[in-house]
């Protein structure tokens, strides 16, 4: 079984009520941190785990409000644990230039910890791994290979999969329609896809809204990548415009259905979905 929750479904006009982006991708006692958006470790707490607990933490690509809070994760995995224990950082080429500079804007707060903390004597460990495609190497049992994604201009941008127990859930990040992620998605039991409502931001008359057009994908493409790979489950997330907390996103779900036949999940945060081996044993849950 593998459980996704979705700890972040905002975007990156600030929400009282939507996290960003960020989805928490479990099987066992491993979990994996799919982007880290404002205010992630609230949520992750609020599902009953920290930045200890984390298996690694990977990135889809390097827009700010995916990784807004990974210098919190750093920083609170460091002084949370009480023996070395390394994070481990996936993403694409660039990440670790960008990690390089978080590291280097906590010196200060590091240096005073370390002064004050007599068993802490040496900076954060972090290990950035650099992908394209293929395999992600990393101890565990849950198997993980990634592709390049289109995001453009922001690139490179990757998807990830996860495979445990004879389940496979493809955690997308912000993308259009493309060919990596259809290989992703080849024979996947879920699929967790960013949208956005390119019907309803086509008509605003700002601009700088409507440049973001053509590098999402709204909820009809989702389910048209979903439906090509086969995927029994469809998870929709970093929903723009918001919808209301506690609404039901029935118009959301309503334009899929041309395109998929499939299970279609979305929620609050926290909105849990565990995904199994076989269709029928598939338990949607809400956290509170």
């Amino acid at each position: 079984m593998i459980a996704i929750t979705l700890l972040g479904t905002g975007s990156p006009m600030p929400s009282p009520d939507r996290a960003g982006p960020a989805t928490l991708i479990s099987a066992g006692d491993e979990h994996y941190l799919v982007d880290a958006g404002r205010g992630v470790l609230m949520r992750l707490a609020a599902a009953g785990l920290g930045a200890p607990n984390l298996s690694a933490v990977l990135i889809t690509h390097l827009h700010s409000d995916h990784i807004t809070d990974l210098n919190d994760v750093i920083t609170t995995r460091w002084v949370m644990t009480f023996v070395p224990t390394p994070l481990t950082i996936v993403g694409p080429v660039g990440t670790k230039t960008v990690v390089d500079h978080i590291m280097a804007s906590l010196e200060p707060d590091m240096a005073y910890r370390i002064a004050h903390h007599d068993d802490l004597d040496a900076p954060p460990q972090v290990d950035v791994i650099e992908v394209t495609e293929g395999d992600v190497e990393l101890p565990g049992d849950v198997r993980i290979t990634c592709a390049q994604t289109d995001h453009k201009p922001v690139e490179p941008s990757v998807g990830f999969r996860f495979e445990h127990d004879g389940v496979s859930v493809v955690a997308a990040g912000d993308t259009v329609p493309c060919p990596g992620l259809d290989s992703l998605c080849d024979g996947a039991d879920a699929l967790v896809h960013t949208v956005i409502r390119k019907d309803i931001i086509a008509n605003l008359p700002m601009q700088r809204i409507k440049d973001t057009l053509d590098y999402h994908s709204s909820p009809e493409e989702a389910a048209q990548t979903a439906s090509r790979g086969g995927v029994g489950t469809l998870v929709l997330t970093h929903y723009v415009p918001p919808i209301p907390t506690g609404g039901s996103g029935d118009d959301w779900k309503a334009l899929t259905t041309e395109h998929f036949t499939g299970v279609v999940e979305l929620g609050d945060d926290l909105h849990r979905i565990e995904i199994r081996p076989t269709d029928d044993l598939i338990t949607p849950t809400t956290g509170a």
